[in-house]
């Protein structure tokens, strides 16, 4: 499957605002969007004008890199919530926030989503009793995300059990650390969202 293998503090400093994909460097003086925060390339220091479709475009592209999922995912995605009831664009980011790697990143079980997948992808998670290793499987409500008995013994994932003992998840969802279990509390609505994107202006790009 093609996924994009550059500099992942490009992506930031090309949409103007840090999308914390490097996980714990994002918060040092390490980071290359604080050191740097203009747009990569000779031209990224220049003054440019940006149209009412640039603005769409560049929503939609700082969506798509802060949850890492390909163009056509992404189009899927939004395709799969204009048929659902309800706003489109919060249909959306619920559908993106469901996946698999999102929710194992937001119980603290790692350091950025791009860690949470290549963990999904290790079979390190147990979803519901059944070891689940595709990123964008899609959780439901009620259902429980466990690490997996074997994988305790990684001194990685220990590290990130102790870390996710400490951590606060968002209010959809609980984490019991003695039991190193997540569960879906229920579906999140738009204001438990911290995704940093305008969603009405990525449902314009596609409506056109």
């Amino acid at each position: 499957m093609a996924r994009y293998t550059g500099a992942r503090c490009k992506l930031c400093r090309r949409e103007g605002q840090k999308l914390y994909l490097k996980g714990d460097r994002c918060y040092t003086v390490k980071c290359a969007f604080d050191r740097r925060s203009y747009a990569p390339g000779q031209h990224g220091q220049g003054r440019k004008k940006i149209s009412e479709y640039g603005l769409q475009l560049r929503e939609k592209q700082k969506a798509r890199r802060f949850y890492g999922v390909l163009e056509k995912q992404f189009r899927n995605y939004y395709h799969k919530a204009a048929r659902q009831p309800g706003v489109t664009g919060e249909n959306l980011l619920r559908l993106l926030e469901r996946r698999l790697d999102n929710v194992v990143y937001r119980l603290g079980l790692a350091a950025s989503r791009s860690e949470a997948r290549q963990l999904v992808r290790h079979g390190h998670f147990i979803v519901n009793g059944r070891r689940t290793n595709i990123p964008s499987f899609l959780v439901r409500v009620g259902d429980e995300i466990t690490v997996r008995e074997r994988s305790k013994e990684s001194p990685r994932v220990k590290e990130l059990m102790e870390r996710a003992a400490e951590n606060t998840p968002p209010v959809w969802l609980e984490y019991n650390p003695d039991q190193a279990k997540g569960r879906v509390l229920a579906l999140p609505t738009r204001d438990q969202i911290d995704a940093p994107v305008k969603e009405t202006l990525i449902v314009e790009l596609y409506s056109k």
